[in-house]
C-alpha cells in the first residue's frame, strides 16, 4: 500500500476533462519512449491542469477551507461534516480529511508538471518550438507550490519526476523561503516563454505568469517587485488583451465568462464529470437549501456568510447584489432570507452567496454539482489592486495608486447608478492600506482570496476578535493557525517530515 500511495502521489498523470485544453486521454504515462514531439509535452502539461478541476482541489477539498477560514463565510448547516466545521472554527487536526485528500491531489499536479518539464528534455525540437509549451508546466508547478507554501510553510519540494520511490518516501521539507525562490524562478521562465495570448483563459499566457509574479512578491512583502510586475501587466493591457468586464455580474455567468477579457487565468469546468474528475461542488455548498429559483434543486447551505457581512456591505454597491441571494423561491413563492429555515430544517436564515449558483450553466448532477463555471484564479481587477497596495508601501500618497482603486470602484458603481463607492484620493499611507485591503475584501468576496490576505497581513486577532464579522472566534491562535498541519498520514509514512507545524 505504501508503494501504491507514493505512485499515485508522485507519478500519476491521469488526464481529465478541461474544455479548452487539447485532450488526449492516455491514462498513466511512461516517460521513456513517450516524449517524441512537442505534442507529447502538451499532453503531459494538460494533465497538471486537469487535476486542478477535481473534487480534491478546486471542486471542494482545497477551495472550501479557504472560504471557511476567512471572516467572510461561516458554517450554515450545523449538521455538515465535522472536518468542514473544524476549519471554520480553527480546530483543525493533522488528520483532517479535507487536508489529506487535497495534499495528495496537489502533488499529482506537481508530478504531472515535472513529467512534462523532464519530458521536454527528451524532445528533439528547438526552444522556440517546445519552450512555450513547457512553460505551461512551469506555470502549473509554480501555481501548485504557491498554494502549498502559503498553507503549510515548509514542504517537500520536488522538481523532477520520481524514479526512486525509496528516496521519495524519505524526502525532507524544503524551507518556505527556498520554495518561494523556486516559484519565482518557474514563473520567470513562464513569463519569458508563454505567448502573449492564448485561445482560452484556462491556458496560461504570459499575462498569467506576469500577474502571479506580482501576487507572489506582494505575499512576500517585496513591494517594489510586486509593483513592478503589476505595472508591467497594466502597461501591457492591450497586448495581453485584458480589461475590466463592464458588468460585474457577467464575471459569474457561465454562459458569458468565456468572452470576458478580465480573467487572466481560470479553471474551466465543463458541466460534466467522471466521478470526482471535473466535479464542482461550490454551487451546492453555497446554495440555499430547497431553493427553486435556479432549477438546480437548491443547495446545501454549508458555506454561508454571517449576517454581519451582509449588513455591513453598503446596499449602494452593485457588487453586493451580485454577490448575495437575500431571497429564495419555495413552492413558487419568493421568500426573504429571514424565513429560509421554514422550508428546510437544515437551512439557515441568512443571505447566501450567489456568485456560484445564479448562473451555473449546464450541470451534470443535482444542486449545481459539475457546473459549467469558470473560476478566475486571478483577474485583472486584482492586478490593479496589487499595484495600488504595493505602490502605497513604496510611495505613499501616490495619485497613481488611488487611480488603480478608482478604476475598480468605477465598475462597482456602474451597475446601479448610485454613485457609490466614490473615488478615493488624498489618503495617508495607513488609511490607504486599510482601504485597499477592504476593497479587496468586497471586490473579491467569496473568491477564495480573503484567507490569504488575512494570513499575509497577519490580521487574525483583528478579524477574529469580538468586533469581527463573525464575532469572536476563540479557537483562532495566531501562533498556530496561519498554517495548516501537514497530514498526519504523511508524517507517519515519512518521519523526515516531522516535526509538524507549531501547535499540531
Amino acid at each position: 500500500m505504501k508503494t501504491c500511495k507514493y505512485f499515485i502521489l508522485l507519478i500519476g498523470l491521469l488526464i481529465v476533462g478541461c474544455s479548452d485544453l487539447e485532450e488526449e486521454p492516455v491514462g498513466l504515462l511512461s516517460p521513456n519512449g513517450f516524449f517524441s514531439s512537442p505534442k507529447d509535452i502538451q499532453t503531459a502539461a494538460n494533465a497538471a491542469f486537469g487535476h486542478m478541476t477535481h473534487e480534491d482541489f478546486w471542486g471542494r477539498k482545497m477551495s472550501l477551507p479557504l472560504m471557511l477560514r476567512s471572516e467572510m463565510v461561516d458554517i450554515g448547516d450545523p449538521t455538515t461534516a465535522q472536518r468542514r466545521i473544524d476549519h471554520n472554527d480553527f480546530n483543525v487536526s493533522a488528520d483532517n480529511g479535507m487536508i489529506e485528500g487535497y495534499w495528495l491531489r496537489v502533488y499529482q499536479i506537481i508530478a504531472a508538471a515535472n513529467q512534462a518539464i523532464a519530458g521536454a528534455e527528451m524532445v528533439d525540437a528547438t526552444d522556440d518550438q517546445k519552450n512555450p509549451i513547457t512553460a505551461q508546466a512551469y506555470f502549473a508547478r509554480a501555481f501548485a507550490y504557491f498554494h502549498l507554501v502559503r498553507q503549510f510553510g515548509d514542504i517537500p519540494y520536488m522538481s523532477e519526476p520520481v524514479t526512486d520511490l525509496d528516496a521519495a518516501s524519505s524526502i525532507s521539507k524544503t524551507s518556505a523561503a527556498e520554495v518561494y525562490a523556486n516559484i519565482i524562478s518557474d514563473l520567470e521562465f513562464a513569463k519569458t516563454w508563454l505567448p502573449e495570448t492564448q485561445p482560452a483563459r484556462s491556458i496560461p499566457a504570459k499575462s498569467a505568469a506576469h500577474s502571479y509574479l506580482a501576487l507572489v512578491h506582494l505575499t512576500m512583502g517585496n513591494y517594489q517587485r510586486a509593483y513592478d510586475e503589476a505595472k508591467g501587466v497594466i502597461d501591457n493591457e492591450v497586448t495581453y488583451d485584458l480589461g475590466l468586464e463592464l458588468d460585474f455580474q457577467d464575471l459569474f455567468d457561465a454562459t458569458k465568462i468565456d468572452g470576458s477579457k478580465e480573467p487572466i487565468f481560470a479553471l474551466d469546468f465543463i458541466g460534466a464529470s467522471n466521478g470526482d474528475d471535473g466535479r464542482d461542488f461550490n454551487a451546492a455548498l453555497t446554495g440555499i437549501r430547497s431553493d427553486e429559483q435556479y432549477g438546480i434543486g437548491g443547495g446545501w447551505s454549508v458555506a454561508v456568510p454571517s449576517l454581519a457581512v451582509y449588513n455591513s456591505w453598503d446596499d449602494r454597491d452593485y457588487r453586493k447584489a451580485v454577490s448575495f441571494d437575500a431571497t429564495g423561491v419555495f413552492g413558487g413563492n419568493v421568500e426573504p432570507y429571514t424565513i429560509f429555515r421554514n422550508f428546510n430544517s437544515r437551512a439557515v436564515n441568512r443571505p447566501h452567496i450567489a456568485k456560484y449558483t445564479r448562473h451555473t450553466g449546464k450541470t451534470s448532477t443535482g444542486n449545481g454539482r459539475g457546473s459549467e463555471q469558470n473560476y478566475s484564479m486571478i483577474r485583472y481587477a486584482e492586478v490593479l489592486l496589487i499595484a495600488a497596495e504595493a505602490l502605497n508601501e513604496i510611495s505613499p500618497g501616490s495619485a497613481e495608486a488611488h487611480n488603480y482603486v478608482n478604476r475598480v470602484r468605477s465598475r462597482a458603481r456602474s451597475g446601479n447608478g448610485s454613485g457609490f463607492p466614490s473615488d478615493v484620493s488624498g489618503l495617508s499611507q495607513a488609511d490607504f492600506r486599510t482601504m485597499v485591503l477592504e476593497e479587496r475584501k468586497w471586490e473579491l468576496a467569496f473568491e477564495y482570496k480573503r484567507w490569504y490576505d488575512i494570513a499575509r497581513r497577519r490580521l487574525g486577532p483583528e478579524v477574529f476578535g469580538s468586533s469581527g464579522l463573525e464575532g469572536s472566534k476563540p479557537g483562532f491562535d495566531e501562533n498556530q493557525d496561519y498554517l495548516y498541519p501537514l497530514p498526519a498520514s504523511e508524517i507517519a509514512r515519512n518521519p523526515n517530515l516531522a516535526p509538524n507545524n507549531p501547535g499540531y
